[in-house]
């Protein structure tokens, strides 16, 4: 295989990187505003001849036995753990902006998705039920789908493209990859490790929405997995239902960290600026609405301002724990919303500008608000920003009612040392995930995914890998006899009513 090039257009297909014909884009270092290489939108031929190539792929991918094709996929999981990930992860940090220690992390993390799905498809391929006959074998059957569609974010390109690609894999798809345009680069890069695969089971075609819509719309594609805002996701949810394809749609949120008058106040502290701040904001599980109650307000306010003031700001390949926005766009939204809250009476407690220290690229410094109230838009919107809008609560009741009113649900986090108001906590909120004194962590063997408008289906678990698969009811009855239910029905069987016989 040849060393991927970031400054030439390409895809990859067939195991390999070829050069596209289509449109050349810029890749722009979003902290420094330079160029770091060029991407492409893959042409319509190429994109037809990738899915034919794939398509037959995946007819010898279903027929080999489970147990072969979880040999090949600990073999990637083999490789992403030998293979250095320096350059994917520098590569990641220069197109997007991610502080290197977590670029580094998210690459190294996708092994054990690849390990947990290969043995979960090897382990369960269907149910053998109770008959409902003697004489009679009653089964399910899980199969592939064809080909799955994975359409990428650019915050966590290459980790949550492996919980996709793993799940559909296992099951027995052949994966084709539509990445984020911010994280092309880094995403090419990565496609290495699938080097044990069979050719053009697995692709990954550079494009826009253009390109999604064509990969949704194909009669050759059967799943979509998307990862992205609420507009986008409904989009792409309606148009794979429109095709009468399964999808699963994770759509970001505006999650609720709520601080109890039990909290463990340094501990919440640190906790809430990890929340919040990780990645500049930039991820869905973010803590962007924080309720704290009334007992403990200023003292957490205290503690969270200081714990924010350590944070160091810069190019994700410097000593920085907070790197830029990924677009212009994205931090003018971040604008609106801060510029919003001030105006309805929303006070900075720290940060609210464009830090100083960096006048070039798309910079914003990490920002507590407290006063927020449920009309601001920050309260409402994803804000998908380094910013924690804070509202005081009377209590740990308000403080529930207040997290769930949201049109959002994908997770939601407390801090507390009671075990009443954990269990509560876990009862009560209306979210996919809630986590209880360490947010935003996540386990390959539980669901993945939010309720509301955060998402449809499930990433990860059983539940991750059946979204890839699909069932077959099979009766067998091993001996051939006449049933007495079968045509033409005895006579005995009829009654009288009106001069007409009836069944």
């Amino acid at each position: 295989m040849i060393r991927f090039d970031i400054s030439k257009p390409s895809y990859f297909a067939a195991g390999d990187y070829r050069p596209s014909l289509g449109r050349s884009i810029d890749v722009i270092d979003p902290a420094r505003i330079e160029t770091v290489g060029v991407i492409t939108e893959v042409t319509e031929d190429e994109l037809s001849m990738t899915l034919d190539a794939a398509t037959i792929a995946q007819r010898k991918w279903k027929k080999l036995d489970a147990k072969s094709r979880a040999t090949l996929l600990h073999k990637i999981a083999n490789r992403i753990e030998a293979t250095d990930m320096r350059r994917c992860a520098e590569i990641m940090s220069r197109e997007m902006g991610k502080p290197y220690p977590e670029a580094i992390g998210e690459v190294a993390n996708c092994a054990g998705a690849f390990r947990y799905f290969a043995e979960m498809a090897r382990d369960e391929a269907g149910k053998v039920a109770g008959t409902t006959q003697a004489g009679s074998f009653q089964f399910a059957r899980y199969e592939p789908l064809g080909l799955s569609v994975h359409i990428m974010p650019f915050n966590f390109p290459i980790l949550l493209m492996c919980w996709t690609v793993a799940a559909s894999l296992a099951s027995g798809n052949g994966c084709i990859i539509k990445p984020a345009p911010a994280t092309t680069l880094s995403t090419l890069e990565f496609m290495q490790v699938f080097a044990d695969l069979p050719e053009g089971l697995i692709t990954c075609l550079p494009g826009g929405v253009a390109l999604a819509q064509a990969l949704i719309a194909s009669p050759k594609t059967h799943a979509v997995a998307f990862t992205g805002s609420v507009a986008a996701g409904r989009a792409v949810a309606m148009a794979a239902a429109g095709r009468m394809k399964p999808a699963v749609i994770e759509a970001g949120g505006s999650d609720p960290m709520i601080i109890s008058a039990h909290a463990p106040l340094d501990v919440a502290a640190a906790g809430a600026v990890t929340a919040a701040f990780h990645m500049s904001g930039q991820v869905c599980t973010s803590a962007e609405r924080f309720f704290v109650v009334d007992a403990v307000f200023d003292d957490f306010i205290a503690r969270f301002v200081a714990e924010t003031r350590r944070l160091r700001i810069g190019h994700g390949l410097s000593k920085a724990e907070i790197g830029p926005l990924v677009s212009e766009a994205a931090r003018a939204k971040v604008i609106r919303l801060v510029e919003d809250a001030v105006a309805k009476g929303a006070k900075v407690e720290i940060g609210g500008r464009i830090p100083p220290s960096e006048p070039v690229g798309w910079f914003y410094e990490p920002t507590i608000l407290t006063g927020c109230t449920s009309d601001m838009a920050i309260m409402q919107e994803e804000c998908f920003g380094p910013v924690a809008a804070v509202m005081r609560v009377a209590d740990f009741d308000e403080a529930i009612e207040r997290a769930n009113d949201s049109e959002f649900g994908l997770g939601a986090s407390v801090f507390t040392t009671s075990l009443e108001e954990a269990m509560e906590a876990a009862e009560r909120l209306e979210a996919g995930m809630v986590w209880v004194n360490n947010p935003l962590i996540d386990n390959d063997a539980l669901p993945f995914g939010g309720w509301k408008k955060s998402g449809i289906g499930r990433e990860l678990s059983r539940l991750g890998l059946d979204t890839f698969r699909r069932s077959k009811m099979v009766i067998i009855d091993h001996k051939p006899v006449r049933q007495d239910w079968w045509y033409p029905y005895p006579d005995d069987w009829f009654f009288e009513t009106g001069g007409r016989k009836h069944a």
